[in-house]
């Protein structure tokens, strides 16, 4: 994370963060909660494609987004609203959101752009602030937002407070694909039926991926959100197999969709198989490593 001294974008900006989307590689759902919410077991991973976080002097806290969503919803917005009463902090900011992480996809961009502010406004106002009392906050914007603060690969688990954070080394190329539909987080985990009795093992689960044994991933991944979804949108499914036919090596729904990827051997396999996918939203990203997490801030 860098201030920036220029730019040619909006007036020398005080500092440009870039928030990044994620997947999870697998998803289970264990059991409903008292508090509510579901207790999970993930493995997340953090992927090349970035909302821009814009951060200028104000004497007020203010948002200004390319995304049409109102104030009291903007994940950014409640995440300086809350690390103001949280520190009791006066300072204000203006915040430039440029979204380009579809919302309602299951890629987590909402929850990322709330760590990013957190972890901007930190630095910005003198906060000080350790990362356990960030989290703290976060958990209250979203269950994703802990993640983010301790990215770019993790095992999350309980309702996204539990962040292990994994060591991932080499880099996966993967075909994004949002089928046009938007699926609410909360409606997928009401909507189920079935809960997991077992976890997957993860410790096997992350050798398989760090060897890319795809074979064995194949029968790992999995996303007990997917049924749910896929029942009420069968074009979800029906993205995933094509991705298959098209030569991805493995293919999955992230969080609770529609978005789905599919791993290829390369950029060129990858973008071949776009012509394949109709007019649905697309890209062709990689997974992020500990070391470009670090050259991208």
């Amino acid at each position: 994370m860098k201030p920036l001294h220029s730019s040619p974008i909006n007036h020398h900006p005080l500092l440009h963060l870039r928030a990044p989307a994620k997947i999870n590689w697998f998803l289970s759902v264990l059991g409903k909660r008292d508090d509510g919410y579901h207790d999970i077991s993930s493995l997340m991973q953090c992927i090349s494609l970035y909302d821009d976080l814009l951060f200028h002097h104000a004497d007020t806290v203010k948002v200004i987004s390319d995304a049409d969503i109102p104030l009291e919803d903007n994940l950014v917005y409640r995440a300086a609203s809350l690390l103001q009463k949280y520190t009791s902090c006066r300072k204000g900011i203006k915040i430039i959101l440029r979204k380009n992480i579809p919302m309602s996809a299951g890629l987590g961009g909402g929850s990322s752009d709330a760590a990013y502010t957190l972890l901007g406004l930190n630095m910005l106002w003198d906060l000080g602030l350790k990362k356990r009392a960030l989290c703290s906050i976060g958990l209250g914007i979203g269950s994703d937002v802990p993640f983010f603060l301790n990215g770019p690969s993790a095992i999350v688990e309980g309702r996204g407070e539990k962040v292990t954070p994994l060591k991932m080394n080499s880099s996966m190329v993967l075909l994004l694909v949002k089928p046009p539909v938007s699926v609410s987080t909360v409606w997928a985990y009401q909507n189920m039926k079935k809960l997991t009795k077992t976890s997957v093992d993860i410790k096997l689960f992350c050798q398989a991926l760090k060897k890319k044994d795809f074979a064995c991933l194949s029968n790992m991944l999995k996303n007990d959100l997917e049924r749910v979804v896929v029942k009420r949108y069968p074009m979800v499914g029906k993205m995933k197999e094509r991705l298959l036919e098209k030569g991805a090596f493995i293919s999955a729904m992230s969080g609770s969709g529609p978005a789905v990827f599919g791993v290829f051997g390369s950029k060129k396999k990858a973008f071949a198989a776009v012509r394949e996918i109709g007019s649905h939203w697309w890209r062709v990203v990689t997974t992020v490593t500990n070391e470009e997490l670090l050259r991208s801030s």
